[in-house]
């Protein structure tokens, strides 16, 4: 289909877009193998590979014939479908810090009020394009993208369940279309308050009289004794309990306006002294201040700067990239405002004694945890444009700096993960791409070998940055064999199968899982540093914005491993040196 063909509309080309191949279990299999071979020893090969001629010769043939019926009902656009909702939604721990991520935005010369007014008023009138389907679907050359994320950008909050969290998005059944919702909420002092910003015939207020109601609302705003914020920080299961107490204490009301909402606002009283601590704050700023189960939260801090907390299960990076552009490069349309200034008021909650204390002690556990956490930021004067000049891929110079300084920092070469974007599918989202390959390790062993030519090292460079180019393709066309496996053991759970096959439990499929690097992309102008929590007890989460002549990197672990992070952020600077040596 040629592109002048395609539709201009935001959702006129999802349903003519093309549909995940559903893999085989043989090539998933296969490349399984091949993806974890270079993480194990001899034996623990031979171990796995046993463990998946097994899991091909029986379990296996019955739960692909399930996933190919699931792939063909009615409805499903995506054999990925009911992963997606058991990968985000089926996780137990905290949210806050553990899942979701932040974008920190570039500096403004607005003070904090009209910053998040003006802010606000552009994602009001982001939504107003997207129910009109007025906002241009994303093109990456040429080709259409899925639009399917921005139907739960607004009023879209992750409900707490006591087995599996539930996501209240509009565009489901039973909110059938866009919200009509007209209000957001303003946090501010760890007050929530509704603050209207479309007047009832839906005409949205401009920036100059939300900053009003902003400036009137901070007069009134004094910090409660408790907060309820600290709830959604809380593990999934234990929030879930706690909700369910707050609604029996009469809270209903004040859940279902935060819960609807379009989206938060957090004003913060608090400046950041430098970007990593206003990207800490972002990350896992006041629990008191945050609803951390909301799909959207701009946050603002006292001197203006600011930035986006996001809440995973329904968006990933790309669709929060396009947002965040549109609400930095000024995009809105004119629109005529209504009279007067935004209605607001405080959303009050009612406290049991029990309630009160399980506020405070979420509230503390959180910020424990919060403190259990170090970060960094590491920023280079390298960029993508240097990467092509010296005929390299960006992102295979990226991956085998973090591969380089890995290996000299702790001595090994250990699972990286890698977000792979596939949005040009039916409901597309990511695909996980595993990093390490042959051609990886005999980089890093060349590369740390003092007795290794130039040549050699220049060889094994490019060796393993074309098979990093050759796997990220494979993952882009859906040809990746770890999400397939994982939902064929997610449906042999979701049926009562009580005997896990040996393939779930192979050396393979754990080391293979168990990240020491977990690596995310997020490239636009319009932000400074992208972040997330490390996830594994051993990892260092690797965000990183790479610009056309910038390179920003956000680095998290846990404080006990600590050290190990900070020498591999001082390896990685003499690796992005002595890689661009070698190519120049």
């Amino acid at each position: 289909m040629s592109s002048p063909e395609w539709s201009t509309r935001t959702f006129g080309n999802d349903d003519r877009l093309p549909r995940v191949p559903v893999p085989t279990p043989s090539d998933s299999g296969r490349r399984f193998l091949e993806w974890c071979a270079p993480l194990l020893t001899p034996e623990e090969l031979a171990e796995t590979e046993a463990a998946v001629a097994q899991f091909l010769a029986g379990p296996g043939r019955e739960l692909q014939a399930e996933l190919e019926e699931y792939d063909r009902s009615p409805g499903v656009r995506s054999w990925l479908d009911t992963f997606w909702p058991y990968r985000y939604l089926g996780r137990r721990d905290r949210i806050a810090l553990n899942a979701n991520f932040f974008f920190l935005f570039q500096d403004s010369p607005l003070g904090q009020v009209e910053r998040a007014a003006e802010l606000t008023a552009a994602a009001v009138d982001y939504k107003l394009r997207v129910e009109a389907e007025a906002l241009p679907p994303v093109l990456v050359r040429g080709v259409p993208q899925s639009m399917v994320q921005h139907k739960y950008l607004f009023s879209a909050t992750r409900i707490p369940g006591a087995v599996l969290d539930s996501a209240r998005t509009p565009y489901r059944e039973g909110w059938e279309g866009p919200s009509h919702e007209r209000h957001i909420v303003v946090f501010r002092q760890n007050t929530p308050f509704r603050l209207e910003v479309l007047d009832e015939d839906g005409r949205p207020y401009s920036a100059e009289q939300i900053a009003d109601s902003l400036r009137t609302m901070g007069v009134r705003a004094s910090s409660p004794e408790v907060a309820a914020g600290p709830f959604t920080t809380k593990a999934r299961a234990e929030w879930a309990a706690s909700r369910a107490a707050l609604i029996e204490a009469g809270n209903g009301e004040a859940l279902e306006t935060i819960e609807t909402a379009l989206f938060c606002l957090c004003l913060d009283d608090f400046i950041p002294s430098t970007t990593l601590e206003a990207s800490d704050r972002l990350l896992h700023g006041d629990s008191g201040n945050r609803w951390y189960d909301k799909a959207v939260s701009l946050i603002v801090f006292e001197d203006g700067s600011a930035g986006i907390n996001v809440e995973h299960c329904e968006l990933d990076g790309t669709t929060i990239l396009g947002f965040t552009d549109a609400l930095l490069n000024d995009e809105r349309e004119t629109r005529e405002a209504p009279e007067g200034t935004p209605r607001f008021q405080p959303i009050e909650f009612t406290f049991t004694d029990e309630l009160r204390e399980d506020a405070r002690a979420a509230e503390k556990d959180f910020r424990a945890y919060a403190d259990a956490t170090a970060t960094q930021t590491v920023s280079f004067d390298f960029g993508a444009n240097r990467a092509k000049e010296l005929g390299m891929s960006p992102d295979a110079f990226a991956q085998m700096s973090y591969q380089l300084a890995h290996r000299r920092a702790k001595g090994l070469t250990g699972t990286t993960y890698e977000s792979i974007a596939t949005r040009q599918f039916q409901n597309g989202r990511t695909e996980a791409m595993r990093v390490v390959t042959p051609e990886v390790v005999h980089f890093a062993d060349v590369l740390t070998d003092e007795n290794a030519s130039a040549d050699q090292k220049r060889e094994a460079f490019r060796a393993a940055a074309a098979k990093h180019v050759e796997r990220a393709k494979q993952c882009q066309a859906g040809d990746a064999p770890e999400q397939h496996l994982w939902e064929l053991q997610l449906i042999a759970l979701r049926r009562g199968d009580t005997e896990t096959p040996a393939l779930y439990t192979s050396p393979g499929w754990l080391k293979m899982r168990a990240d020491y690097l977990s690596t995310s992309s997020a490239p636009s102008v319009n932000i400074q540093y992208f972040g997330f929590g490390s996830t594994s007890p051993q990892c260092i989460g690797v965000a990183y914005v790479l610009l056309p002549d910038r390179w920003n990197i956000y680095l998290s672990t846990p404080k006990h491993v600590s050290a190990e992070m900070y020498r591999f952020a001082e390896e990685l600077g003499r690796a992005v040196q002595e890689l661009q040596e070698l190519l120049t």
